[in-house]
């Protein structure tokens, strides 16, 4: 039974099917000798290449999925032109397959970021139609009223479209910086932080503490590396309509930095609020 190419590409641990549709189009794709076009299909017994070298269909890949705190000054990239440091540079070393990254988060922001071995769950995790909830902790410089939090969950209209908080949850009072843990359903680029700007207020600190059912666990620190739970992994799986590996196998952490759940990266640190804290008092605006 034939199957589209960039599904085959992505079962394959290779990326997300947006990135091996990419892939495609550049050209970097064979079948059976000949340049793929997108739309392409394949059987088990095509031979495809990638870059000249030849992809085993038979070889399936480990499913596998960590996650990362990723630190503040970390480029969600393979490469950067101002040789910035890299999420991927920190990750276990795999034996086949890559890393690939679930969505992304801009270099002034921290906190979890899932990398899997399985394209398909990675594209599925992305795209929008999923909804999937995606959880931060948020410094906001400025005086916030209830006015604005109103509006910010109602909906507000950015350059690329309205957009709203699903929830935003007031964590402190009357500093000049006030803490809140807001819950969307989009990863727009900056989709956060222009929300409180369009209300004339400036993020000051960042951090995603949930993606999904996944946390951020309070032990882990900035840099630490961390398989996913069975039960966590299955259900992110199940979250997206895919049956779960019956056997998640956890990476060889040993070679990445921060491998040990808890281990201290760059000084750990004070913890910023984040999902598991309710504070007294908290206001909760919807």
């Amino acid at each position: 039974m034939s199957e589209k190419l960039q599904k085959v590409l992505a079962q394959a641990g290779l990326g997300s099917r947006r990135e091996m549709e990419q892939w495609i189009q550049d050209g970097r794709v064979k079948v059976n000798g000949e340049v793929a076009k997108l739309g392409d299909r394949v059987e088990p017994t095509d031979r495809i290449e990638v870059d000249g070298r030849p992809l085993r269909q038979d070889a399936p890949v480990p499913k596998q999925v960590i996650m990362y705190y990723k630190p503040v000054g970390e480029v969600c990239s393979r490469q950067d032109d101002a040789n910035r440091p890299l999420v991927f540079d920190h990750l276990p070393k795999l034996a086949s397959g890559r890393w690939i990254s679930v969505g992304r988060l801009d270099v002034n922001t921290s906190g979890l970021l899932l990398f899997t071995t399985d394209g398909e769950l990675a594209n599925r995790l992305m795209h929008p139609s999923y909804q999937i909830e995606r959880q931060y902790a948020v410094r906001v410089l400025g005086e916030v009223d209830d006015e604005m939090l109103q509006r910010l969950t109602e909906g507000v209209e950015l350059e690329d479209g309205p957009a709203r908080f699903d929830e935003v949850v007031r964590l402190s009072e009357g500093a000049a910086n006030e803490w809140f843990r807001v819950t969307l359903r989009e990863g727009r680029k900056r989709e956060v932080r222009r929300l409180w700007e369009s209300q004339g207020l400036k993020v000051s600190r960042l951090i995603r503490i949930r993606f999904g059912p996944v946390t951020l666990p309070r032990g882990l620190h900035r840099g630490g590396i961390l398989p996913l739970s069975a039960a966590d992994t299955a259900a992110l799986y199940r979250l997206v309509g895919l049956t779960p590996p019956s056997e998640p196998r956890a990476p060889n952490r040993s070679a990445g930095r921060g491998a040990r759940a808890g281990a201290r990266t760059r000084g750990g640190g004070k913890r910023s609020p984040n999902g598991g804290e309710r504070g007294r008092g908290a206001r909760r605006a919807r």
